[in-house]
């Protein structure tokens, strides 16, 4: 019955079903054929109880605000920022796209955000200068999920909420793991221009660097107001989302007059669209979680796994890295992290890992799968934003993929990346 349960599961995913379809399904299944229970109300009330915790309010302030701000100049102004820095470098264009996206990611939170706001005037600057184009649309959609490390994170949001880890902790421990991951980008961008041959952009003057610097103060602000203020204690992570609404309202409606009012309903009609879809993977997410559990499922697979491996840190973060990647490879990551994180908690208990520094090494699975085929989401938003088909997307990607991957193996060998910032707040 486990295994027509699976296979039913797996035929609604081939069909095209929505996600929470199949995990719904599969947890009716579970409930009525294998545990022998017809208590559908036991379910209802596990997907109530998945979405009443008050952190998850963070999740729609944080998607409106970025909504606010993609529709606004903030990114331009963070763009000619970077540009007028950086642009002179060998390599300047496509580092000043990993840049951008990365201070793009402490804005919005959100890398499909960041693919639609970064990529749009990148893009075609990239081509104009001799890129391919295979190069030019891995880089963004690659650079773009530094945002799920860099706070605001949806990403981290929706694994404290999960693993009961500190959100603030889990924001500031994102922050130089993601500068890892922008070095790392730019060091690639750098040799892939001198093989390319192709020569930097004219130097800026500094002139026009004070002038950008001016322009992008106030975005700028952004992080400093949601980070400053948690780790300050002028405001919880869910009240900084708050404020962060606030700021962009006031930013981009008030101070840059680049959204009008009215327009301010249809970023809240977008934001509600998302929401409902985050809010009822989470409600299936769990239930289904509890109901195999529930059943022993993942007792039975990974007792004997983790049995093998013993308390060695290195080997249970490295089980842990390497199921969330294969996950997210083929579902959708926030999915995943809501699956897997609660199946993996005893082992992280048992090994004396630290869930923060668990939470880095998560969220950079899903932002890897957010760019992997064969389901990544990001890979769809630049099908969908840039028009190109699905191959010519995904061509570029394995160099990227395979420095996320080198990352990965850095953090889970030197946890002092994540755990630093972390220890200095505390």
């Amino acid at each position: 019955m486990l295994t027509f349960t699976l296979i039913i599961t797996a035929a609604l995913l081939l069909l095209g079903f929505p996600m929470m379809l199949p995990l719904l399904v599969a947890s009716l299944m579970l409930l009525f054929f294998v545990l022998q229970m017809d208590n559908v109300g036991l379910l209802i009330g596990q997907m109530v109880s998945g979405v009443q915790t008050w952190a998850l309010a963070a999740v729609p302030l944080f998607i409106f605000a970025a909504d606010i701000m993609t529709r606004g100049h903030t990114a331009n102004r963070l763009l000619d920022l970077v540009q007028s820095f950086v642009a002179h470098l060998r390599g300047g264009l496509p580092i000043t796209t990993a840049v951008s996206c990365t201070l793009f990611g402490a804005v919005s939170g959100s890398t499909q955000a960041t693919v639609v706001a970064m990529g749009g005037p990148m893009r075609p600057k990239l081509l104009e200068k001799g890129y391919s184009d295979k190069f030019s649309l891995a880089l963004i959609i690659n650079a773009s999920d530094i945002a799920l490390l860099i706070p605001p994170s949806i990403g981290l949001i929706i694994y404290g909420v999960i693993s009961g880890a500190s959100i603030g902790d889990l924001f500031i421990a994102g922050i130089l793991p993601g500068l890892l991951l922008l070095l790392m980008f730019s060091v690639y961008c750098w040799i892939a221009s001198i093989r390319m041959g192709i020569e930097p952009e004219p130097r800026s003057t500094w002139l026009h660097r004070w002038r950008a610097l001016k322009k992008a103060a106030l975005p700028l602000g952004f992080p400093c107001v949601v980070v400053g203020g948690i780790y300050g204690g002028i405001f919880s992570p869910t009240e900084a989302a708050a404020i962060a609404v606030l700021y962009a309202v006031v930013l981009e409606v008030f101070i840059l007059r680049s959204v009008r009012i009215a327009e301010l309903w249809d970023a809240a009609l977008s934001t509600g669209l998302i929401s409902a879809v985050v809010f009822i993977l989470v409600a299936a997410g769990n239930a289904f979680t509890y109901t195999i559990s529930f059943a022993g499922i993942p007792q039975a697979i990974l007792n004997p796994i983790i049995a093998d491996i013993g308390h060695s840190q290195v080997l249970v973060l490295s089980l842990i890295a390497v199921s969330f990647f294969i996950g997210c490879m083929f579902v959708d990551p926030i999915v995943v992290i809501l699956i897997l994180t609660p199946l993996f908690k005893p082992a992280v208990a048992a090994a004396g890992l630290d869930p923060v520094h668990v939470g880095i090494i998560v969220t950079l699975q899903a932002a890897i799968g957010s760019a992997t085929p064969p389901f990544g989401c990001d890979i769809f938003t630049a099908m969908a934003v840039f028009r190109r088909p699905y191959l010519d997307v995904i061509r570029g990607t394995p160099p990227f993929i395979a420095l996320l991957i080198l990352a990965t193996i850095i953090l889970i060998l030197f946890p002092s990346i994540s755990l630093w910032l972390p220890s200095l707040a505390r």
